[in-house]
Order: structure tokens, then C-alpha cells, then sequence
């Protein structure tokens, strides 16, 4: 059995970290403790500030189901309402006041009323979590892992199995970005690994998959978006592991753009659905992952391969993928394709078939490391450097520019055609232009103005 201690480095300096007599641990360089989270490390390289925003995270999620529950009282509060539309608002409202009691207690650990760190903390080590992802984000794929999902997780991990082949020793395992854990826990207890690190940004999924692998049944509402049939708009599903996993698999949190693992700790590092939605250049995050392996180390990889960044250059198509695996320390990699179910809900119209990209390759060389990543640039860190007058910033201003204008405009008397005869003397566009361009922007902060009423 591997001492998890043994593996972990500081994400701030890559330092070896050392195990504290409470349990968190600390690195000597940086002088920063890292805490636990049910038990789990959590190892940001900015601990206190990720925890801070995560909580932020999870007082929003709570305040939008509050909204939510306050606007079916209202509705409730009609007297046009058919008996059976009465009778399924009714029974949503119920299970949406029960889904949110569930998350309070599932997510305790985050201790909710404490004080989060600073957003400067944030800026000087350029890190920061994603802005389009929430607690809730990949809130149905708990219920696929756990509840319902045996077909999807079989044809999964055999996937893993067609890239293996014969080579079926994992040693010890990585997995990067592994969601509610299911795959992770599937190869852990059906291949030959010997110790695995399960490792995810999200502590809801993080402590769902702490919870039903250590034997615990969960119990929590499934909300799918198409419901099937009466009754499937808010389904209370069981999450349950087939058995728990044993002493050999360890869950922590982090982030998979600073891994804070030294190098070359791992025989194989998994990447599922991660390589296509990471804020990473893949050839940069290739690097990262040769650095995470020994020397006949492999990666696995599974997933869609649907890379979707503002640059056209950077969505790589199989073959550019394939190319630069191979160009970044590794073996030409082992590819095998195919159409598996996804997201294929009892309880939804939702469901659909997904061709997945799956790949191992042997690592046949080191290559430089990569710079630590950066989210945010120097000019926005330091406030020194001057701002870029970039195309979107330009055009930004413009916009902003034509808009406080046009706010400018209303006073009670203007209408909007007199608001597109000023726009025309000041040249700014057409009168034949500027009305419905006008309509539109007005229509925009109407809609806004009535949300934030109901609100």
C-alpha cells in the first residue's frame, strides 16, 4: 500500500508536502496549511480563497432554489390552476424544500458561516475556479454514476478495457477530473490497480463519491429536464456503490490545472471528458501529464472529443489530438472509437447516444515542464502594466458607450423613434437602424428589471 503523503506536492511550489499531527497538511516553503474536507485533502494552491468562493457557490445555489421556492408559492396562489397541474407543482414544491434541506447537510463540511478568503489571494497566485461552473453543474451525472447509469458505466470502463488490451496493470492510478467518481471507482475495483487518487474541483461531487464509496447510501431528487412520465419531474433516487472500495482508493480535492502531485508519482493518470472543456491548450496539459508519470508510465484517456475554445485553431480535430500525445514524450497512442448510451435517463426524454474518443499511451520520454498555469494576466494582477487595447475590449467600449447613451435619452418624454432621430444627428447609425436596435436594448433591460422584481 502507498503512503498518499509520499505523492503529494504543494500546488503553489511543487514542494513536498508534509502530514500535520491534525490530520491537514503543510508546506514548509510556502508556510501554508492545506485542510481536509470529510476527510479528503483539499489542495488548492490558494486553500482558504477556493473554499471562500465555493461556499459564495453554494449560498447562490441555495438562494436560486429559495427564488425557485417562492415563485411556486406564487403560482400555487392562482386560482386558474387545473387539479393535476395543482396537484405536480404541489408535489415539485415539496420535493425542491426536501432537495435543499439534503443539500445543507450533504454539504456541511464547507461550514457555511465561516469566512472565505481573500479575493487578492485569488490575483496574486492567478488562480481562480471556473466561471461557468457551479455546484450544480454536473448535478445529473450523481444520479447516472450512482442510481440508474448501468448501461452508460458499463460500455465506459470498457472502453478503458479496449485501449488496455493486454497491458491491464495500472500500478498507481490518477484520475484528473473525475466527477461523482464512477468510473474511477469502476476501474479501481475491476482492474488491476494498486492504489488510486481520485481527484476533482467539486466538492459536492466530491462528497457524494466519499459517501456511497465508503458503503453509505444517499438519498437525494433528481430533477430531469424533459420529464417522461407524471411524476418524473422530481424523482428521489438511491445512490449506492455496488460494494465500498477499499483502503487502496483515496479521494481529494484540487485543481487539475495545478495537480498537486510531485513528479513522475503515478503509473497511469486517467483523463475522462476532461482533455475538450479543460482552460488549457492540450498540448501544454500533455506536458502536465507526462510530468505526473514514471518513466513507462501510461495515460488513459476517455471522453467526447468536442473542444469548443473562442480560438478555431485550437479545437483539434482526432487527428491533431493523436499528433500531439505522440509529440509530447509519449508513443503513438492506442485509439479506439464507439457510440455509447449517455445521460440516458428512466425519468427523461433527454437521453442520446455520445461517440466517445478513448486512447492509452506509453510515456517514452520526459519533456520540459510547462510553466505553471496562469488564469489571469500580469496587467490585471499587478495593476502596473498597461491594459491591452484589444478588439474585444474596443468593441466592448463602443458598446458601452452607445448604451449609456441611449440610457441617457430617457426621461419620461422620449420615445423611441424620438431616441433614433438623436442617434441619426449624432451619426451614430441610421434612423431605419436605430429603432429596433433600440427596441431590443430596452426590451433587454425590461426583462432584466422584471426578473430582478420577481427576485
Amino acid at each position: 500500500m502507498v503512503d498518499v503523503t509520499s505523492l503529494l506536492a504543494c500546488p503553489r511550489c511543487d514542494k513536498q508536502l508534509a502530514l500535520q499531527e491534525n490530520g491537514h497538511y503543510f508546506c514548509g516553503a510556502c508556510k501554508v496549511e492545506f485542510p481536509t474536507q470529510s476527510g479528503m485533502p483539499w489542495l488548492f494552491a490558494e486553500p482558504a480563497a477556493t473554499l471562500g468562493e465555493w461556499r459564495g457557490r453554494l449560498h447562490f445555489a441555495l438562494q436560486q432554489l429559495t427564488d425557485e421556492l417562492a415563485g411556486l408559492e406564487r403560482e400555487l396562489q392562482r386560482n386558474d390552476l387545473q387539479p393535476l397541474t395543482e396537484q405536480r407543482v404541489v408535489r415539485y414544491k415539496a420535493a425542491l424544500e426536501e432537495h435543499r434541506r439534503a443539500l445543507i447537510a450533504l454539504l456541511q463540511p464547507l461550514d457555511l458561516q465561516a469566512l472565505g478568503g481573500r479575493v487578492e489571494s485569488y490575483l496574486a497566485l492567478r488562480t481562480r475556479l471556473p466561471v461557468d461552473q457551479g455546484l450544480n453543474t454536473y448535478y445529473a451525472n450523481i444520479h447516472r454514476d450512482w442510481a440508474w447509469g448501468e448501461a452508460e458505466n458499463t460500455a465506459s470502463l470498457q472502453q478503458i478495457r479496449s485501449v488496455l488490451g493486454d497491458h491491464s496493470e495500472l500500478g498507481n492510478m490518477l484520475v484528473l477530473g473525475a466527477g461523482a467518481g464512477r468510473l474511477a471507482y469502476d476501474i479501481h475495483t475491476q482492474l488491476d490497480c494498486a492504489t488510486t487518487i481520485v481527484m476533482d474541483f467539486n466538492p459536492l461531487l466530491m462528497l457524494v463519491a466519499k459517501g456511497v464509496t465508503s458503503g453509505e447510501t444517499l438519498e437525494l431528487y433528481e430533477f430531469p429536464i424533459a420529464p417522461k412520465d407524471p411524476g418524473d419531474d422530481a424523482v428521489l433516487r438511491k445512490l449506492k456503490a455496488p460494494a465500498p472500495a477499499d483502503e487502496n482508493f483515496h479521494l481529494l480535492l484540487g485543481d487539475a490545472l495545478r495537480p498537486p502531485f510531485l513528479a513522475r508519482s503515478f503509473d497511469t493518470v486517467v483523463t475522462p471528458w476532461l482533455i475538450d472543456i479543460i482552460n488549457d491548450d492540450l498540448p501544454a496539459l500533455a506536458a502536465r501529464i507526462n510530468n505526473l508519470l514514471s518513466a513507462d508510465g501510461r495515460w488513459l484517456n476517455f471522453g467526447s472529443l468536442a473542444f469548443a475554445g473562442p480560438e478555431r485553431a485550437r479545437r483539434f480535430s482526432t487527428d491533431e489530438t493523436r499528433a500531439i500525445v505522440a509529440s509530447s514524450g509519449f508513443a503513438e497512442p492506442r485509439v479506439h472509437e464507439e457510440t455509447i448510451p449517455y445521460m440516458c435517463s428512466p425519468a427523461s426524454r433527454h437521453g442520446r447516444q455520445e461517440t466517445v474518443f478513448s486512447f492509452a499511451a506509453a510515456k517514452t520520454a520526459d519533456v520540459k515542464k510547462p510553466e505553471r498555469y496562469r488564469a489571469l494576466p500580469e496587467w490585471l494582477v499587478t495593476g502596473k502594466e498597461p491594459v491591452p487595447q484589444s478588439p474585444s475590449f474596443r468593441t466592448q467600449a463602443m458598446t458601452t458607450q452607445v448604451y449609456a447613451f441611449i440610457m441617457s435619452l430617457i426621461d419620461g418624454k422620449r420615445s423611441i423613434r424620438d431616441m433614433a432621430t438623436v442617434l441619426e444627428a449624432k451619426r451614430l447609425m441610421s434612423k431605419e437602424e436605430a429603432e429596433p436596435a433600440i427596441r431590443s436594448f430596452l426590451t433587454k433591460m425590461h426583462d432584466d428589471a422584471e426578473r430582478q422584481a420577481r427576485f
